[in-house]
Formats: C-alpha cells, structure tokens, sequence
C-alpha cells in the first residue's frame, strides 16, 4: 500500500514538472500570435518589436547550461522551484507592462527563469524514475511537452488574443505558476547534492554564459542586420573567444563547472548533434507554415492554431505510452530513425504547397506525418542522451541537449528565413507577384528542413549506441 501511494505520488510529481515546462515551452510561441496587438499597443516599431521576442531568446538560450549545473550542485528542486518562481513575476510584470522598456526587461527576466526551470527539470525526472521503463514512459511524457508546446501556444495565443487582449497570454501563468510552485513543494522529492561545499566555477560560469548569449544574440540579429555585417561578424567571433577561453579554464580548474570528459559520453555528443538539426527543421516549420497560413491562405490567428491540433494530438498519442513501447520492442535508434524519416516526408511535402493551396490536401498531410515523426523521434532522443550519464551529471547532461536544441532552433530559424527571404527577393526582382514569391521562398525553407531532418536521422542511425530495453517491465509499467 506504501509503495502504491509513493508509486502515485512520483507519478504526480511528473504531472507538476510538466506543468512547469509547459508554462516555459507555451510562452516562447505564445506571444508570436500576439505581436500586431502588442505593436499597436505600446507603439513598437517593426524594428524594435523583434525584441519582444529577442530578449526572451536571449536569456532563454544563454542561461540553460549555467541553470542546469547550478541543479546538480546546489539542488535541482530548489533551483526549479526559484526558476518559477522568477517566470511567474515576470510574467506578471509582462501582463502589467505599459512601456516598451518594461516589457522587453520583463520578457528577458522570463526567459531567465525558463532557462532554470527546462534546465534541471529532464533532471529530476531522470532521479525520481531510475527503472529503465518508468523512466520510458516518463520521458514520453515529457516529450509530449517539449514537442507539443510550441503547436498548442499558437492555439491559446490566438484565443487569448481574441478574447480578452494580449496582456493574457501573460497573465494566465500567474495562476499557473503558483499552482506549480505548491505542487511541487509537496510532492516532488528534495534529492540533495553530496557535497554542498563545491566551489563554483566563477570564470568559467562568466565565460560560457557571455559566450552563448553573444551567440544568440548575433544569430536572432543576423537577418536583420545582415550576416556579413561588422556587427554580426564581430559577436560571432567574440563568442567564440570566449567559448575557446570556457575550455581553457575548464581543463585547469580542479573542479570545472562543465567536466570535457562528458562529451566523451558518445550518445550525448551524438544526440546533441541530432537535436541541432532536427530542432533548426521543427523551429522553421512552426515559423513558415504559419506565415504561409496567414500571408498567403490568409487563415486568422485562430485558424492557424487549430491547423497545428491534428500534429499536436498525434503526438500526445506517441508521448503518453506508444513511444516507450517503440523503444521497449525496437530500441533507441529504429524508432528514432522512422520518425525522422517520416519528419522528412512531412517537410518534403510542404515543400511542394502551392500558392492557392487547400487545408486539407496540402496541409494536414505533412502536418500528421511530421507529428508522427516528432512523437516517435523525440522520447528515444532524450533517453539516448542522458542514457551514460552518471546521476550526479544529470542536470549538466540535461543543460547539454536542451542547449542543443536551443541553439540548433535559433540558428536553424534564421539561415533558414534568410534563405527564404534570399529567394522571395530574387523572385520579386524577376517580376514574379507578391503571393508567388513568398511561397516560393517557403517552399525552399521547407526543402531546407526536410534536409535537417534527413541529416539527423542518418547520424542517429549510424553512431547513437543502443540496447534493447526490457520490453517485458514496460509493457507491465504501462497496464
């Protein structure tokens, strides 16, 4: 009966950090639906409105790892619980802003306190299910949430918008926020470090968090301001600098704040470099299908959230147990290789879309195929990725991948748009209409994520190691 209630009680701790990472993950889309409002609001110029996005993206990216190896060595509940705590004042503050100023500093204190909360949260899932098939459909769950988020952000984005005004997609994490907070004092476990009396690595944390946040602060410019530009050019080779002096200091420091010898773990490197490529394709779908919905099938804000349900649903059906009996019967990497072969599909098709194209046949057959390919690749990614790391790493291992699919997703986004601009710019000078242009510089993006893809699931087929799971305890786990 005591093991039953501790068996319930996991199993709602899970529930709760979810909770929290969606809040985080509903936030970096949510907004995107909201900017008309927000820009004739508040007087935002076309210019200076990215920077309601930026400045979320920035702190979001660059703080990842730090938060994460702050986890694993001050605690990963306190630090969760002080991750939410700062995302909910700040969204707030968003709610309440009537400035510009005011909303971009509290947008970049939320993606400060989402970078903590995603950071340590795969890592206090990875503590409380150490069987290898709870652990299973545990990671399915949560990567429902990360692969799902971002499609259902546009749907509340939209609805919220609608209903009330953009100050809600905001205010809507108050209630949210202090319900994860309780929650998760009563029922997620406080594992605490061995050692509370770790030095921090001081110049290190300095280096590697100037370095990311330099580099994404040139990748979500470089469009703007042009990627031969000084500007761009110039930060791009400060972050690498400083990320070359990171590694310096990392090897002469007797207690490093990111130990090199983890990227000798050959599944983490390898599902590092697949979730580059496979987030820098799933980042441009959301961004290009939506602006092909709405600039060239003029679908409203509400229309373009419900054309990503039929995705999002696929893959909470994948996500909540389908998934951990794909890698229980299959292992890791055959699951992981059909659902990016089938990401692939899915992009391959929406890089044929027309310019008077129809919901039913040019939409939702790529949007069912890259939902199948994203809810059966992502469980057995983030299994592989953390599937040699010791406990007391897992928090550094977690800000690895999730760094991974940040920076990958920011990069990918914007070479991927600045092609596509390229092209639409091209074709315009060539006497093409507007309609035509744009669509054709979509089409060569949507190519461009259907090679990301392809990529990814080749170098996971090839290099991940993988052992079969013991089909017989999930298979018990999951009745």
């Amino acid at each position: 009966m005591l093991s039953l209630t501790l068996d319930r009680k996991r199993w709602s701790a899970l529930c709760v950090l979810c909770l929290g990472v969606l809040m985080i993950v509903l936030d970096s889309t949510i907004v995107n639906v909201a900017l008309p409002s927000i820009r004739q609001d508040l007087g935002f110029t076309e210019t200076s409105l990215v920077w309601v996005v930026n400045a979320y993206m920035l702190t979001f990216g660059g703080f990842l790892l730090l938060g994460a190896r702050f986890g694993d060595l001050y605690g990963h509940r306190k630090l969760f619980l002080i991750g939410t705590m700062l995302f909910t004042i700040a969204s707030l503050a968003c709610g309440l802003a009537n400035t510009q100023s005011l909303l971009i500093i509290a947008r970049a204190v939320q993606g400060l306190g989402g970078a903590v909360v995603v950071a340590v949260a795969l890592s206090l899932i990875m503590n409380m299910f150490p069987n290898d098939a709870e652990r299973a459909k545990a990671m399915g769950v949560y990567g429902f949430v990360c692969a799902g988020g971002g499609s259902l952000g546009l749907l509340f984005g939209g609805m919220l918008t609608d209903a009330f005004g953009w100050h809600w997609i905001f205010l809507v994490n108050l209630p949210i926020g202090i319900a994860v907070y309780a929650l998760c004092v009563s029922l997620v476990p406080n594992i605490r470090p061995k050692s509370t009396a770790v030095q921090v690595d001081a110049w290190g944390a300095i280096t590697v968090t100037m370095s990311l946040v330099l580099a994404v602060y040139a990748i979500v410019n470089g469009n703007h301001r042009g990627w031969g530009s000084i500007e761009t050019l110039g930060l791009l080779v400060a972050a690498t600098f400083l990320f070359v002096v990171f590694l310096i200091i990392e090897r002469r420091v007797p207690r490093p704040l990111v130990p090199l010898s983890i990227f000798r773990l050959r599944n983490l490197t390898i599902a590092s470099v697949v979730g580059i490529l496979w987030s820098a394709g799933m980042f441009a779908w959301f961004f290009i299908s939506a602006l092909y919905m709405q600039l060239i099938l003029g679908f409203e804000a509400m229309q373009v959230g419900l054309a990503f349900l039929p995705s999002s649903l696929i893959m909470a059906v994948f996500s909540l147990g389908l998934s951990a009996r794909l890698v229980a019967r299959f292992g890791i990497r055959k699951p992981l290789g059909v659902g990016l072969l089938l990401g692939t599909v899915g992009f391959a098709l929406f890089a044929r879309v027309p310019v008077n194209g129809n919901l039913l046949t040019d939409i939702f057959p790529s949007m069912i195929l890259l939902g199948l390919g994203a809810g059966m690749a992502l469980n057995p990614l983030l299994i592989a990725s953390m599937s040699d790391v010791r406990p007391s790493e897992y928090g550094l291992a977690s800000g690895i991948i999730n760094t991974a699919f940040m920076m990958g997703g920011a990069l990918g986004l914007a070479i991927i748009v600045s092609a596509s601009d390229t092209r639409t710019n091209h074709m315009l000078a060539s006497g093409a209409t507007a309609d035509v242009a744009l669509t054709a510089g979509y089409q060569l993006a949507f190519f461009a994520g259907a090679f990301c893809a392809a990529a990814a699931g080749l170098c996971g087929v090839l290099f991940l190691r993988t052992r079969t799971l013991d089909s017989t305890r999930i298979a018990a786990s999951g009745n």
